[in-house]
């Protein structure tokens, strides 16, 4: 695990420069407010959400930042099944396509469509058929999240 990914400081350039580094990546102005910014969120953020939030970036700008960093294994990259890509900070120091231990679930809510971690659930074992790889799994499950819950009482 990354001693420093999720103890960030205020002034967090520094963490995150050492956060791009340690996973391969030269760390530009462009790549260190993309993290920053999905950091903020503290959730899988889509491009469109980064596009919002971040008004001195374009959208390709952002898309190569995203592409490079899931890449290298810095970011997972999670489909929230409605065909939208989410992305957020990988907390393993070995994640990859190979070897990722930082799978976890993640749950939509299907009224304000935001997407939340929820490493507390346990990914069911998956038993293929011989000749098949898993490399990744996109476990995802929908209902609605605890603020829209009480919204709605």
């Amino acid at each position: 695990m990354l001693p420093f990914l999720f103890t960030f400081a205020e002034n967090m350039t520094d963490d995150i420069e050492k956060f791009l580094i340690s996973g391969g990546v030269r760390p530009t102005a462009n790549r260190i407010m993309v993290v920053r910014e999905i950091m903020r969120h503290a959730r899988p953020v889509s491009l469109s959400e980064l596009e919002a939030a971040m008004d001195t970036l374009d959208k390709s700008s952002i898309f190569r930042s995203l592409t490079l960093l899931l890449g290298h294994g810095l970011l997972h990259g999670i489909e929230d099944g409605r065909g939208i890509m989410r992305y957020e900070i990988c907390n393993a120091s070995d994640c990859g396509h190979d070897n990722d231990d930082d799978m976890h679930a993640h749950f939509y809510c299907e009224i304000c469509r935001n997407v939340y971690c929820i490493p507390s659930v346990a990914l069911p074992a998956v038993k293929l058929p011989d000749g098949f790889e898993l490399r990744t799994v996109n476990y995802m499950l929908k209902g609605i999240c605890p603020d829209c819950s009480r919204k709605e009482r």
